[in-house]
């Protein structure tokens, strides 16, 4: 990843949409639209308008892409940065979307896990059919073109 040095006039680090974007491995695309949701509460613009993520909003940018990847909808992580912004009182609260969240996480891992297993067996069934230059008998369509040989 690449480091930049932008600084605002207070002499904190920052980053354009572009920077902050290479950065968490998003697309400018991608950031902007959760910008526009509401997702980061705290982004500065410079004089010219343009956005400028700090450090603390690339925090907020690793939970929303965490949040996203395994699912969660744009609603609920509104939500659950508004219970960020309100504080301590919401500790449960969002301590439980967490933990629904990692649920949801885990349940996916293991379906991967699952299909990774299934990839894995046709994978050496690919290999087993090339090293001995058989026919593949699982293809429906060899089965069909048997079949109208036989006719």
């Amino acid at each position: 990843m690449l480091e930049y040095e932008s600084k605002t006039d207070e002499g904190y680090k920052v980053y354009t949409v572009k920077e902050a974007a290479e950065k968490m491995d998003i697309s400018e695309h991608t950031l902007r639209f959760w910008a526009k949701s509401g997702f980061f509460p705290f982004i500065k613009r410079n004089k010219n308008n343009i956005r400028l993520f700090s450090d603390d909003d690339l925090d907020w940018i690793k939970i929303v892409k965490c949040l996203r990847s395994v699912g969660t909808e744009n609603k609920d992580i509104k939500k659950y940065i508004d219970l960020c912004i309100v504080g301590d009182s919401t500790i449960n609260e969002r301590y439980k979307i967490i933990q629904t969240t990692k649920a949801k996480a885990l349940k996916q891992l293991k379906d991967l896990n699952q299909q990774i297993e299934v990839l894995k067996y046709k994978e050496k069934f690919y290999e087993n059919l090339i090293k001995n230059n058989l026919e593949d008998t699982w293809n429906p369509m060899n089965k069909i073109k048997s079949e109208n040989k036989a006719v």
